[in-house]
């Protein structure tokens, strides 16, 4: 299988399914354009803020596009190329998306509340104190996987005690992501800049900190760095959205989209062939393919932990329900 074909298969799939199935949910589930949504009528300047569909949008995609949309699929192609590639493309369409939008919905509706408040309202407490319980879990293990992979990822120092470059300045790139993210919306709070000022500022701001980043490295083992990354979360969980996690993800979502952007390029300039059957078997190492394939691709395809964030974050910010 060529792997132009491929890709252009999936652009063309998510297209369509964005331009007219994607229509038909928010004409079933009714969007009103003049509604107020949580974020006027509720307007704190902490939370509650309004702001423009891509300021929502690039919190929704960087706080969701993590290394389980990447590990997942590499995993799952132990069964071929084609089921990840038809559960990447059913899943997305009809059960993830479907799902991100049906919790931001619900959550916009109510008042942008979480998820478990509107399981209490609508199932009962017993409901949301086992779905709360289930989040806490959840979120631990998240926390600690995702933890040791970044701190794994920015360790400087190799077994040998060498230095590794790559990873001490992809450490020092992500730290400036903090602090430049907090100056910057220090920096929107005040001036209220135009989308295109922002666009311009953005970009200058990543590519200014890649530079700076790959220049300044910084050195620091392994359990150092899940300290930080630990400090981190919990002041990250506990700052006003305006002033860490909006300017953090709107930056990082330019990072991201170009990164799609290049490996969407590079294929079709390369044009590489799939070196891999499509099918190779139900049965891998003694592993089946159901629940292995929708358990490793969870984050391309259908996730619960996108819910969280539809309802815990994007449902304060949006402008306008059409958003």
């Amino acid at each position: 299988m060529n792997g132009v074909v491929l890709v252009t298969c999936a652009i063309v799939i998510l297209a369509v399914a964005y331009r007219f199935y994607g229509k038909w949910l928010a004409k079933t589930w009714g969007i009103d354009p003049n509604a107020l949504t949580p974020a006027h009528r509720l307007e704190d300047g902490q939370d509650y803020t309004p702001s423009s569909k891509f300021t929502v949008f690039a919190n929704q995609f960087s706080s969701i596009t993590g290394a389980g949309p990447v590990t997942g699929p590499i995993i799952a192609a132990a069964y071929g190329w084609l089921p990840a590639f038809l559960w990447l493309m059913i899943g997305g369409v009809f059960f993830g998306a479907v799902q991100d939008f049906a919790a931001l919905y619900a959550s916009m509706k109510n008042d942008g509340k979480s998820m478990g408040v509107l399981i209490e309202k609508y199932i009962g407490t017993t409901g949301r104190r086992l779905f709360l319980l289930f989040c806490w879990v959840f979120s631990l293990l998240v926390i600690a996987a995702f933890g040791d992979i970044v701190a794994t990822t920015f360790n400087g120092f190799a077994k040998d005690g060498s230095l590794v470059l790559p990873n001490a300045a992809a450490a020092s790139i992500s730290m400036l992501f903090i602090f430049v993210a907090i100056a910057f919306g220090l920096f929107i709070k005040k001036f209220n800049p135009s989308e295109k000022v922002r666009f311009v500022i953005a970009i200058v701001l990543l590519i200014a900190m890649l530079y700076v980043g790959i220049d300044l490295p910084i050195y620091l083992d392994r359990m150092t760095w899940l300290y930080i990354i630990f400090a981190y979360i919990f002041f990250a969980s506990i700052m006003p959205m305006w002033l860490l996690k909006q300017p953090r993800d709107y930056i990082s979502a330019f990072l991201l989209l170009m990164m799609i952007a290049g490996g969407v390029i590079g294929i079709f300039i390369a044009q590489p062939t799939l070196n891999m059957p499509a099918f190779t078997s139900f049965s891998v190492g003694g592993k089946d393919l159901f629940p292995i394939l929708f358990i490793t691709i969870a984050c391309g395809a259908v996730s619960g932990f996108h819910s969280l964030v539809s309802s815990g974050t994007s449902s304060k910010t949006l402008d306008k329900e059409q958003d």
